[in-house]
């Protein structure tokens, strides 16, 4: 008995739909008559719908559906479809690859964008609008070094930044970011300093402790005999 296995069949256009849909439209290729030939398509389309019966009233999803049944044919079957009938050489066009901004970052811990806000502040006419801009890039950048090294950062280290940044047009005091307040959240608390949690108890440790010392107050009576209450 001659057995037909699926890698001995040829392969399918579209395996979501199945084989049995395969040669449903493969039959198609075989009827002469036109009319009877487009009864039959729409039909086809028709099971194939069933497929996905949520989708199947939308008229993008019965358009994709006509697309399908041209490529399982092979683009050899020739019905008359409601639609633009799709070619082969649409369907198989590559896109375009996309332009990617190709750039080294030099601060990485601060990012892209500081870089870019510090050389657009460093061409900016009102100089005192560029101070404010640069009072919080002073503060976010401390902020940004401090999740990143989980330390906290020098301020001469930040002046020296900014200045490297943009080129040596933007200087500011570094007496001047020792009087700024960090609003950013830091997300990595500060390590806690050696006896600055000694003489603390857990609350759990606390209280095993209070039961133990009730325990040992209490006087219970031995087996068979009766309680006696301590006298005054």
């Amino acid at each position: 008995m001659k057995k037909n296995y699926n890698y001995t069949r040829r392969k399918l256009y579209l395996p979501e739909y199945g084989r049995h849909i395969q040669e449903m439209i493969d039959s198609l290729l075989e009827i002469e008559d036109r009319r009877e030939r487009n009864r039959q398509a729409r039909a086809v389309i028709a099971v194939m719908g069933n497929l996905n019966p949520l989708l199947r009233d939308t008229a993008d999803f019965t358009h994709k559906l006509w697309d399908h049944l041209f490529i399982m044919s092979d683009f050899q079957l020739d019905v008359d479809s409601p639609y633009p009938r799709p070619s082969r050489q649409e369907l198989t066009v590559s896109p375009r690859p996309m332009a990617y901004t190709q750039g080294r970052i030099a601060y990485k811990h601060y990012g892209k964008y500081v870089e870019r806000m510090i050389r657009s502040l460093a061409g900016c006419p009102d100089g005192r609008a560029v101070a404010g801009a640069v009072d919080n890039l002073a503060r976010y950048m401390r902020a940004k070094s401090y999740e990143y090294n989980q330390e906290h950062p020098n301020n001469e280290v930040i002046v020296k930044d900014i200045k490297h940044m943009s080129g040596g047009t933007i200087e500011i005091d570094e007496a001047a970011i020792n009087n700024l307040r960090s609003d950013y959240k830091q997300h990595f608390s500060a390590r806690p300093q050696k006896g600055a949690q000694q003489g603390r108890q857990p609350y759990q440790q606390r209280r095993q402790q209070q039961n133990r010392q009730q325990q040992h107050g209490r006087s219970f009576p031995k087996n068979g005999s009766a309680h006696r209450s301590p006298s005054k």
